[in-house]
């Protein structure tokens, strides 16, 4: 948990910042007081740290660290699909989106066009149009994984079950529906919470989790620079103006990540871009129960790094060979 002495600094920090802002000493205290408060009376208790080291630190096949296969194992096979839960993996990592007609499927895209033989935003599908789409069309061994089909959630969670998997659900917006169907999924399978996270880079899809059920493990995904850069670290905009105005926001937000968020949702986990680990940043993290995991780390010297000196889990797009990673 967040010490005493942590909480201070923050809201210190908060209360300065604000009074250089609006230049008033009331206003700034009034602000900080109202912050102070919400976070008392809104914010969600950790689950159990039993329960959530059975999710995070499961005991990995090969004795080592836990190893998730980032989206089922994009590079082994078609992602989000039901062959790539057949893995080697400790666990899956799995994409949550829903069609036209409201069926919650595994897509990572808004759209199916980079891994189908379709085209169109999944948003705009029905489920038989998406279902008759070969999910292996765009995939380099599309010949091994030929008809292949986009699975609902539940046909994925059986068998991630049958499989002994445990399960990250990335969930990327709407927090109402994405917490009522996932909520339904942990009514009819109660394994999933021993078993399962949810994940979001959103705060306010966990915090709608956790107020829907408090029971299940979550986790924020983090990367630092994320609004004002592409995953390869390329800026978003050629305009200078734009560039400042969200580097700053990247700023704030990672502020707001390492201080406020983590607790107000009650995560028991942050997924943080492989590039800003350290051991340093996991002791930071260790000391307030919150286990850190590393995305996508793909080569075997990247996972000979967290295997023996940070010794976490770590999220992969290959259990087998070396490649480029998916952000």
């Amino acid at each position: 948990m967040l010490q005493i002495g942590d909480e201070v600094v923050h809201f210190s920090a908060v209360f300065l910042l604000v009074m250089v802002v609006t230049r008033s000493a009331t206003g700034a205290s009034l602000f900080t007081a109202f912050l102070y408060v919400f976070m008392v009376m809104f914010r969600f208790p950790p689950v159990p740290a039993d329960q959530a080291r059975r999710v995070l630190r499961p005991r990995a096949p090969s004795g080592g660290v836990p190893v998730v296969a980032h989206r089922g194992g994009s590079h082994d096979a078609p992602e989000n699909t039901l062959a790539a839960s057949k893995n080697r993996a400790t666990g899956v990592e799995l994409d949550l989106s829903f069609t036209a007609d409201g069926v919650a499927i595994l897509m990572h895209d808004e759209t199916v066009d980079r891994t189908t033989n379709g085209s169109g935003a999944v948003g705009k599908l029905q489920f038989v149009q998406l279902k008759r789409l070969d999910a292996a069309a765009r995939h380099r061994l599309k010949d091994k994984f030929s008809g292949e089909t986009v699975p609902t959630l539940q046909e994925a969670v059986e068998e991630c079950i049958r499989h002994q998997l445990i399960i990250f659900f990335d969930v990327r917006g709407q927090p109402d529906k994405a917490a009522s169907v996932l909520h339904e999924m942990y009514e009819r399978f109660p394994v999933l919470y021993n078993s399962s996270i949810v994940s979001s880079f959103e705060p306010k899809v966990i915090y709608k989790m956790r107020q829907t059920d408090p029971k299940v493990v979550t986790a924020l995904t983090h990367r630092p620079w994320r609004l004002s850069h592409f995953g390869d670290g390329t800026p978003r905009t050629l305009s200078m103006r734009d560039q400042l105005w969200t580097g700053l926001l990247d700023i704030l937000l990672d502020w707001a990540h390492h201080h406020i968020l983590w607790k107000l949702c009650g995560v028991s986990a942050i997924l943080v871009h492989k590039d800003f680990i350290s051991l340093d940043y996991v002791h930071y993290w260790a000391e307030r129960g919150v286990e850190v995991v590393g995305w996508t780390v793909n080569t075997a010297v990247e996972k000979n790094y967290y295997q023996n000196l940070l010794k976490i889990g770590y999220i992969t797009d290959s259990l087998l060979e070396d490649c480029e990673p998916h952000y």
